[in-house]
């Protein structure tokens, strides 16, 4: 495998806080150029530690850059950092939370969670057959008897989903019911997604490739505003998923793990996600059914496509879709002029 130049790749990290956490990370995240989206209020100042190269944008400076169309971007929702993808010039992204930290693997040594994934991110996925060893391009792995050899030069990887250990990913209901669990089990392996399952997305450890599906990783009109929160990722994990299924690319899921420290009040949770929680029982058979034509040929067109099928379909079950789908159009609109030839963006605070 050919070395993932560091000026290939962004790590992209919403926060309402200053980032002392990235000292831990520092002998792996310092080559690497930072987007930091702060949430919050934006007279407070984020103290980034020194040595780091980055850039750091707040409410004011989105609605400076957009306009009216800022509305498009969640506050006081994790699902801020898709401003970062945004600005985004780079083949990759990586982006984490503030409470994940460096975790270690059975050896103790400390896991380089971004090298991981791009490992995962510049190997083939295998979506349309089940190899049983999982990831067959792993050093000292290969394909199983019985894998068909018409399918084992796979599909390229597009999303690259990475695990935690220490505090789950958990709903407010079953934080409430096992407030003390922990997630102490390290499991070696990276698995393709199989196409046509759904799964559910978590932001906090998660990197992409910005040229293959960008333009669908779009996370919602979330949080202050709207009905409904902490479904940003989710939302974003079912229709990438539609996406990547219908291109012909992968999703891995496993490796690499980072240790997640803080757990999230349930109570506050629960207010966030209660109407995510109904709504998914009817959102998860929705995007289960889909069936994009075929002129669907980039993720641009495809999420448009998506776009007019989340307010035709789902606007029944509330009028926050509507305005859901009118900010999946406009993220597309604001993805193109973003990302037009020469287009001049923006500056950072």
């Amino acid at each position: 495998l050919t070395p993932v130049a560091a000026d290939q790749v962004d790590i992209v990290i919403p926060t309402i806080r200053s980032l002392e956490f990235l000292e831990q990370w520092r002998p792996f995240f310092q080559p690497y150029h930072l987007i930091i989206i702060q949430d919050g209020d934006p007279t407070k100042t984020i103290k980034v530690p020194h040595g780091y190269d980055y850039e750091l944008y707040n409410q004011n400076d989105i609605k400076r850059i957009l306009g009216p169309r800022a509305s498009i971007i969640s506050f006081k929702d994790a699902a801020c950092r898709c401003f970062g993808f945004l600005v985004s010039k780079r083949k990759y992204i990586f982006t984490i939370d503030d409470d994940c930290f460096v975790s270690k693997d059975p050896n103790g040594n400390d896991i380089d969670a971004l090298a991981q994934h791009l490992k995962n991110l510049t190997t083939p996925s295998t979506p349309f057959f089940f190899n049983t060893l999982y990831d067959p391009y792993r050093e000292g792995c290969d394909f199983v008897r019985g894998y068909p050899f018409s399918l084992r030069e796979g599909t390229p990887t597009a999303i690259s989903h990475g695990l935690w250990l220490n505090v789950p990913d958990y709903d407010a209901p079953t934080q409430l019911v096992k407030p003390r669990e922990r997630n102490t089990r390290y499991v070696d392996s990276v698995m393709t997604i199989p196409k046509g399952s759904l799964y559910p997305m978590c932001a906090m450890n998660l990197a992409f490739d910005r040229e293959l599906i960008g333009p669908a990783m779009y996370f919602g009109i979330m949080g202050e505003g709207v009905p409904i929160g902490r479904y940003d990722d989710m939302f974003c994990g079912w229709w990438s998923k539609v996406v990547v299924d219908h291109l012909g690319l992968g999703v891995k899921t496993g490796l690499p793990y980072v240790w997640h420290n803080k757990a999230s009040n349930p109570f506050v949770n629960l207010k966030k996600e209660y109407n995510g929680l109904y709504w998914q029982e009817e959102m998860i058979p929705f995007f289960q059914s889909i069936k994009l034509p075929k002129e669907c040929d980039t993720a641009q067109k495809c999420y448009l496509e998506l776009s007019k099928l989340v307010k035709e379909k789902l606007s029944h079950i509330d009028p926050y879709f509507v305005k859901l789908a009118d900010g999946m159009a406009t993220w597309i609109d604001v993805w193109e002029e973003f990302n037009a030839p020469g287009a001049v963006l923006h500056d950072s605070s």
